[in-house]
């Protein structure tokens, strides 16, 4: 039924329990998984003077803190049964939102699957302020795992 799984992840608890649920359902339908991690805009432009390194050191943690999400995702690929094929994405200086719908769009996935809290937390209340957004503007089907 599916052929290419987006997975959004951004390293937190509901991210890693949405991963596990998006290799068992790509595993069971043979499909590919991809692996999206936004990085947010950097929050403080526009606030007077800023300190370009403090933008490089944003980016570079944030690029750091992907490649160890996107690696527990691929040792969980590896570990499947069958294996899952993966594929990782990294996208910068957008909203966490728009770029998941946007990898969505332009790998051509079928189905959608997030974590119900990440780093938005109690911001979104009761189903986390991104899994909203994917879940009312998403084109294809979202899977959201609490």
């Amino acid at each position: 039924m599916f052929r290419n799984i987006l997975l959004a992840t951004d390293g937190s608890a509901a991210s890693a329990h949405a991963a596990k649920l998006a290799v068992r359902l790509a595993s069971a339908h043979h499909a590919k998984l991809t692996v999206v991690y936004v990085v947010d805009p950097y929050p403080y432009l526009g606030l007077g003077d800023t300190n370009p390194m403090g933008l490089h050191a944003y980016l570079s943690s944030a690029r750091d803190h992907a490649a160890v999400a996107h690696s527990q995702v691929v040792q969980l690929c590896a570990a499947a049964e069958p294996p899952v094929p993966v594929e990782l994405r990294l996208v910068e200086d957008v909203a966490a939102a728009k770029g998941i719908l946007r990898t969505a769009q332009d790998e051509q996935c079928d189905l959608v699957v997030a974590g119900s809290h990440g780093r938005g937390g109690a911001a979104g209340l009761l189903l986390g302020s991104v899994a909203n957004k994917l879940v009312t503007q998403s084109p294809v089907p979202v899977l959201v795992a609490r």
